[in-house]
This record gives structure tokens, C-alpha cells and sequence, in this order.
């Protein structure tokens, strides 16, 4: 896996963000059962950053603490068997699968820590999670899409002891 990582914030975190976001990413694709070697790209911005992006890529004016901007166009979620004869979700020089982009904003994650009451770890790892399952495919628009998301959500925080405590 291929982690393009990028930390345009001053912000200490009690962790280190491209280690935890490399296994989270890396358990998530597991999880789901990916095939291929994958690239993301990861940026930590900050709530002007990150308020750019959103008004510009999707016409809200706002701060939020996560952006998810999958590449790969999947008709079902997690259905790689259908990508391989779609070229151009691959990198062309490293045959990797181009899965997209996810943006933190890492004040917004540690408010909501402190907010939930868990550890910056845990909110981070869940954001990355939840970005990986949108990168994937995956939406939050139904009741069932939510409970199902959330529950791949959960289990790949399980399986890497990343708990609420």
C-alpha cells in the first residue's frame, strides 16, 4: 500500500498520524478483501483548509472533519473483481489502484475527541476508517448503509485494538 501523506498543520499529536493511518488503511482493505496493492493519499489540514475544500468541491461553506474524495467509480461497494478492466483507476507507473483522497482536520478531530470522550488516536483511526469505506464504496445515506458502515467501521478498529478507552 501506497500512503501519500501530507501534514499541513503545526498540531502535536500524542501518536504518529502516517503510522496509524497506514494500519488503519491497511486493515480496512484487508477487511474488505482488496486484491490489489492501493494507493491513498492522506492531508491533516486545518479548519481554513479544510472549509476550502469543502465549498469548492461540494458547495458548503463550512468546517467539517473529514473529507472523503474516493477515485474509483464502484457500482457495488468493495466489488474489485469489477475493476480490472477499468485502466484508468490504475497507476499507469506502479499498476497500483488509485482508491483517492481523505483530508482530516485536525482541530476538528481533537474537538471531538476531547467531545466523545476517547483519545485523539481513536478519533483519528475512525476517521481514517470511515474515509477508507467511502473511498470503497461505501455511503451513509439509508439507515441500513449507516448501520453496515459503521459496523466495518467498528471491526476494523477492533481488530486493531484501537478502542474508545
Amino acid at each position: 500500500m501506497t500512503l501519500l501523506f501530507e501534514n499541513e498543520t503545526e498540531s502535536d499529536l500524542p501518536f504518529d498520524p502516517e503510522k496509524t493511518a497506514r494500519r488503519v488503511i491497511g486493515e480496512a482493505l484487508t477487511h474488505e478483501g482488496c486484491p490489489y496493492e492501493c494507493e491513498v493519499s492522506l492531508t491533516l489540514t486545518d479548519e481554513n483548509g479544510i472549509r476550502d475544500l469543502n465549498s469548492r468541491f461540494r458547495a458548503i461553506d463550512s468546517v467539517t472533519d473529514v473529507l472523503s474524495f474516493p477515485l474509483v467509480p464502484f457500482e457495488t461497494p468493495s466489488a474489485f473483481d469489477a475493476l480490472d478492466d477499468m485502466e484508468d483507476c490504475f497507476d499507469p507507473d506502479t499498476g497500483d489502484l488509485m482508491l483517492g483522497d481523505i483530508v482530516i482536520c485536525v482541530p476538528r478531530m481533537k474537538e471531538q475527541a476531547a467531545e466523545y470522550g476517547h483519545p485523539e488516536l481513536r478519533e483519528f483511526a475512525f476517521l481514517v476508517a470511515h474515509s477508507m469505506f467511502h473511498l470503497m464504496g461505501y455511503d451513509h445515506m439509508t439507515e441500513d448503509e449507516a448501520k453496515d458502515m459503521e459496523s466495518r467501521q467498528e471491526e476494523v478498529l477492533r481488530a486493531l485494538d484501537i478502542t474508545r478507552d
